[in-house]
């Protein structure tokens, strides 16, 4: 019978015991480390921008800025290529206009507003007029000034938008480590500013700024 007890008391202790080991378990907890917020460097975006067009916008997570820098870069590209190619177009026809061969007459072509046999005194030097001569040479001459103006205006906008987008960079990395808070406050408070001539009286009105 007394085994028996022991037995019973040994028992119950084991319970007790084992029901705190399980009660100490639950109240574990795991933490996880917070991952710092993402704070660009101002010359770590401006050296990528200025290594490759965008990629100081895609270092500053500025992904929606991608479309307006490419954008801007394929017009001012396709505006060059364009004068380029018209600025070539109409220095070849000035030149075989002005020249004496017969067989180089690209400028035919491009002038729409009159027949060759008004104007060319090469092809046909008894019907030709001078002054249609004269005209339609001074207008190939100002389309060949009109076309390489815009061309180099072109590369001189492919080097300001370049500028622009680093720009771009540098000022989004350095506002974006700007402190920003949201506990400004303003407080008016009574000042009292005395007015010449008067006892006392003024205007009582002050503002505080507090950040």
């Amino acid at each position: 019978m007394r085994t028996v007890q022991k037995i019973t008391i040994i028992l119950i202790t084991l319970l007790f015991c084992l029901s705190h080991d399980l009660a100490a378990q639950d109240t574990v907890a795991v933490s996880r480390p917070v991952k710092p917020a993402f704070k660009p460097e101002p010359l770590k975006a401006t050296m990528l921008a200025v290594a490759f067009p965008g990629a100081g916008q895609i270092y500053n997570r500025k992904y929606w800025k991608l479309p307006f820098v490419y954008a801007g870069f394929g017009a001012l590209i396709y505006s060059v290529s364009y004068n380029t190619q018209k600025y070539n177009e109409m220095m070849t026809a000035y030149q075989d206009f002005t020249d004496k061969i017969p067989e180089t007459d690209s400028y035919i072509p491009l002038i729409k507003f009159a027949e060759p046999p008004e104007y060319d005194p090469v092809l046909y030097p008894e019907s030709y007029d001078p002054a249609n001569a004269s005209w339609v040479k001074d207008n190939l001459l100002e389309a060949v000034d009109y076309y390489k103006r815009y061309r180099d205006l072109s590369y001189i906008g492919i080097a300001a938008w370049y500028l622009i987008t680093v720009l771009d960079a540098n000022v989004d990395a350095s506002l974006s480590n700007f402190d920003v808070t949201n506990k400004l406050n303003v407080a008016v408070s009574p000042l009292q500013i005395t007015v010449p001539g008067s006892l006392g009286a003024g205007l009582n009105i002050s503002l505080t700024y507090t950040f």
